[in-house]
């Protein structure tokens, strides 16, 4: 069964004072105009956020919310999975799609996080990780990927500067994209190098910022221009240091390694890429645990441009989460509505010639929960 996307919709990912509500509302209606689409065709919706009752909204019960939202009854599904939600939201739909026999089928995810922000909302970010023995202890997610980054820079010989490389990468990205918290902001290299040190390797400016937003796709059974070729989730461990080698991550692999296959394709095929960089280091990782280099040898991609805007292989051409913003649960499905506006040269001055098949990389926790969707255009 052939799964296509009709539409998407997305709201800048910014500090945001309006109410979940009204960013949900926003998202959603872009994504039915874009295909063309009413409410009333919609027959299901997933949604992933984590919990609101850290946010200052204190609304648990999100399906009915969004039923009351859009004055319709039907299967409504919450799907948590920290930072990987969105993507697993989009996974869990196309799923739910293929057994049900339904047509339309929305997808959501959204955040309030930095508006309200309190310690509570922190506490809730670190709930996608291990709680009892690393948490607990202070390894938290900065501290976690920092260690990941030694090993990774001890084992391979990658260095700050390519790590600074990758964030100058997605801030130059982000300063064209309207939709960005970074939009318009200049950050040079020199900015980035002189940032202050959170965990070191990693500065200020090689992790991803938090931020308020919404993201929407709407997936359908009815042919349209963007077809999902490849879907993809794997789960893996919870803590960071229970694998052997920690500068690899499985669930990646598998899961890239599956949506090629379902797709046909080899990474060679992929003319673009929306990757999951919560940590610069993470990006650099991922170019390897997709196939797009050799272990150890993807900070050849970025010191040789490939990865830019005008490269053999843009990615991140949204900013990504280091400069478009990370609103946990929107992320995923930010992913989407990037890759569908480079497939419908929608995307302005970030336009990139070749956007024939892109792929998108969403991640839970530590490497604990991936997603890959494989998307090709195939007109209209």
């Amino acid at each position: 069964m052939a799964i296509y996307i009709k539409g998407a919709g997305m709201t800048k990912f910014d500090i945001d004072e309006r109410g979940s509500y009204e960013r949900v509302y926003e998202c959603v209606n872009e994504a039915l105009d874009s295909g063309n689409i009413s409410m009333k065709e919609i027959d299901a919706v997933f949604v992933s956020n984590c919990e609101p009752e850290t946010n200052g909204e204190r609304q648990r019960h999100t399906g009915p919310m969004i039923s009351s939202m859009f004055q319709k009854r039907m299967p409504i599904i919450t799907v948590p999975a920290g930072c990987g939600g969105g993507g697993t939201a989009l996974w869990n739909a196309a799923e739910f799609q293929k057994k049900n026999n339904m047509r339309n089928i929305l997808v959501i995810g959204f955040e309030k996080l930095v508006a309200n922000l309190s310690e509570n909302i922190t506490d809730e970010m670190f709930m996608g990780g291990e709680r009892i023995y690393e948490q607990a202890e202070g390894v938290i997610f900065p501290a976690q990927n920092a260690l990941v980054a030694q090993q990774y820079m001890v084992k391979y010989g990658a260095t700050e500067d390519d790590l600074a490389l990758v964030a100058l990468k997605n801030h130059e990205n982000a300063f064209l994209n309207p939709k960005a918290r970074f939009y318009g902001k200049k950050v040079t290299l020199e900015m980035i190098k002189k940032s202050p040190v959170v965990a070191s390797p990693l500065r200020l400016f090689d992790c991803s910022i938090s931020v308020d937003g919404a993201a929407a796709a709407i997936i359908s059974d009815e042919k349209s221009d963007i077809e999902i070729t490849g879907s993809s989730l794997y789960a893996d461990r919870i803590s960071a240091f229970e694998s052997k080698d920690m500068t690899s991550w499985a669930a990646t692999r598998l899961a890239a390694e599956s949506a090629y296959q379902q797709a046909g394709i080899t990474p060679k095929d992929i003319d673009f890429v929306e990757l999951h960089d919560a940590f610069t280091s993470v990006e650099l990782m991922a170019y390897e645990d997709l196939g797009f280099a050799e272990r150890g040898e993807g900070k050849k991609l970025i010191k040789k441009g490939i990865t830019k805007m005008n490269g053999k292989l843009p990615v991140n051409t949204s900013g990504g989460l280091k400069a478009k913003g990370h609103p946990i649960s929107a992320t995923g499905v930010s992913q989407i509505y990037e890759i569908v506006k480079q497939m419908r040269k929608q995307a302005g001055k970030r336009q990139i010639d070749n956007a024939g098949t892109g792929l998108a990389h969403n991640v839970g926790g530590v490497g604990s929960t991936v997603t890959v969707h494989i998307m090709k255009y195939v007109g209209g």
